[in-house]
């Protein structure tokens, strides 16, 4: 028996966000990010309209990107104490992630991290709250997942909770929130959902659900996110449909080892003063990983027909992998964004020796490689690679080297 969830009830398009105003209950918390929610108005606008549904709000702000657990315990001690019956979350990916975490804290104040990282093995939420997110950026889609991303920084580890309980109850994909994304994160977070679509389409847990969901983000995306990144306001409105798509897709097909790399890569390096940024490295590792899983028949034939969608030509399927590997690239030299680790510079662009010197990278490999086999992303991916094979894939994107193995 398969599953496949999603929220309850998703508002979309021109003045979502009031669907605020429809609520029942008396305790509301909202969880926000950084300034961008409060500059643009929209967090005052979303505590006005549950203030006018008539609950009492309180806000938890200055959620930190790729938020910690700290930032999740600290979170949920305040949830405790209000007792909400609506937690609200508005931003990024990180204000939502740390959310979704922090409310099985509030329900279960027993669980502890290593409890929430047993992939499906959460108990049933909504026994004290019910569970909104309000996207700001156009990638992660975690308003529609059964995901979140949690950093342990004391392992230099981001790890995924996965469990289709903190599935979102109410999504709201209001287009004016992503008009205020800075134009880097226009290309990282497109790239992000870009990687999620690919990634859903190959899974060994697609199924007919998943497949028109993963394959019309991909168009839409190849269609709009580079215009998005350029400006065009009506594309940056699609962009953020795109990602939603997208995100169904995966939180019900699963990912692969582009996300394995990323989670195990992205703060591994931090003590050389940056993070390796998510949606930059799912960027430069997807086309990699299709060389690496185009030796599995069924992958090949499923990206094949990706390439067909996007009409990029080829005889057969070996020519529409190595067309898809290029317009990916081509996307990545559109988007101001790296191939490769060793030219990935601390402000994430591209530069002639990026801030991960060769010897620590070869020296962090082996443990980087394990993680990355381990993490709850890699069983779903069409060929799983050994250590030796993660370990040599992992070099290939460090160096952007071909893979043919």
């Amino acid at each position: 028996m398969n599953r496949f969830t999603l929220p309850r009830d998703l508002y979309h398009g021109e003045n979502a966000l009031e669907a605020l105003k429809t609520f029942t209950g008396k305790r509301a918390v909202v969880c926000v990010g950084g300034g961008s929610m409060k500059r643009f108005g929209f967090l005052d606008k979303a505590i006005a309209y549950l203030q006018e549904a008539g609950m009492e709000v309180k806000v938890i702000d200055g959620i930190e990107p790729d938020p910690s657990v700290e930032t999740v315990m600290n979170g949920a001690a305040v949830m405790q104490e209000f007792q909400p019956d609506w937690i609200v979350a508005i931003g990024g990916g990180s204000p939502i992630d740390a959310a979704k975490a922090m409310w099985i804290k509030y329900e279960y104040p027993e669980t502890t991290f290593e409890d929430m990282c047993k992939v499906f093995g959460l108990p049933k939420l909504r026994t004290k709250a019910k569970f909104c997110a309000v996207s700001s950026t156009s990638g992660t889609a975690t308003e529609v997942t059964a995901f979140s991303i949690i950093t342990d920084y004391a392992k230099g580890i981001k790890y995924p909770i996965a469990d289709f309980e903190i599935t979102p109850d109410v999504a709201i994909v209001d287009p004016a929130l992503a008009q205020t994304m800075p134009k880097k994160l226009v290309a990282h977070t497109g790239m992000d959902a870009m990687t999620h679509a690919v990634e859903a389409y190959v899974s060994t847990a697609h199924c007919d659900y998943t497949d028109p969901l993963a394959m019309h983000a991909i168009k839409m995306i190849q269609r709009d996110l580079v215009n998005s990144y350029n400006g065009d306001t009506q594309a940056r409105n699609e962009m953020h449909n795109a990602q939603c798509l997208a995100g169904m897709a995966f939180s019900n097909a699963l990912l692969g080892i582009v996300h394995s790399m990323a989670h195990k890569t992205g703060a591994v390096f931090a003590d050389y003063g940056a993070h390796i940024i998510h949606g930059a490295a799912n960027a430069m590792y997807l086309p990699k990983v299709i060389a690496f899983n185009a030796k599995n028949p069924e992958a090949k034939q499923r990206y094949g027909a990706i390439a067909d969608a996007m009409n990029l030509g080829g005889n057969n399927d070996d020519e529409k992998v190595t067309l898809l590997i290029a317009a990916l690239r081509k996307m990545n030299d559109d988007l101001n964004i790296p191939h490769c680790i060793q030219n990935y510079g601390a402000d994430s662009y591209p530069c002639e020796q990026g801030f991960v010197p060769e010897n620590v990278f070869l020296e962090r490999l082996p443990e980087i490689a394990k993680n990355a086999i381990g993490d709850a992303c890699t069983g779903s991916n069409p060929r799983i690679p050994t250590q030796a094979e993660m370990e040599q894939l992992l070099k290939c994107c460090y160096y952007d080297q071909e893979v043919d193995f």
